[in-house]
């Protein structure tokens, strides 16, 4: 297909890994719209990406003497990769679950995570150390930076993980 625009040999390396780029940009967000269940998405960016693949390869395999267009392929491969990542970044879609763990301040944290609208559960645990409190919090992703900047403001000792959660049944999301 790339050969009956008539590119220019020098050309063709840049072309290959602008469409790898595209190519592993759809993938990388298709994999990600599989795992939350978007069935529908996951589709249209599946038929995209492997159509462009199927340019791109057929670009390299067709000229496989120049090693740049292996270099763009390779290099179009490893930037699409990050680039799908910074987008999936940027949209935040689905729910994470935040767990906080604080050997002083629970009670003061739970309270300031549900004043600004989120559901929160508290949990008694015995770590290292002593008693600590385990706290429990299922928000959408976007919302989860906004989370760990109060949790850190008002504890900054606190041990925070977080966990993408696909969620099954009703609960309360909040803000």
């Amino acid at each position: 297909m790339l050969d009956t625009l008539a590119l220019p040999a020098a050309l063709l390396p840049f072309v290959i890994f602008g469409l790898r780029v595209a190519d592993m940009t759809l993938d990388t967000l298709r994999v990600l719209f599989v795992l939350r269940g978007r069935k529908a998405l996951a589709w249209f960016l599946g038929f995209a990406q492997s159509a462009i693949w199927v340019v791109a390869i057929s670009s390299v395999l067709r000229h496989v003497d120049n090693l740049w267009n292996i270099v763009g392929y390779a290099g179009g491969f490893a930037t699409g990769t990050v680039v799908g990542m910074l987008i999936e970044e940027r949209l935040a879609l689905g729910h994470g679950h935040v767990r906080v763990i604080s050997p002083q301040r629970g009670a003061a944290l739970a309270a300031a995570i549900r004043a600004a609208g989120y559901a929160v559960t508290e949990l008694a645990g015995r770590g290292r150390d002593g008693t600590v409190a385990v706290l429990t919090c299922s928000v959408r992703r976007r919302d989860i930076s906004r989370i760990t900047r109060q949790v850190h403001s008002l504890d900054p000792e606190a041990f925070v993980t977080v966990e993408d959660v696909r969620p099954l049944h009703r609960g309360f999301w909040g803000a």
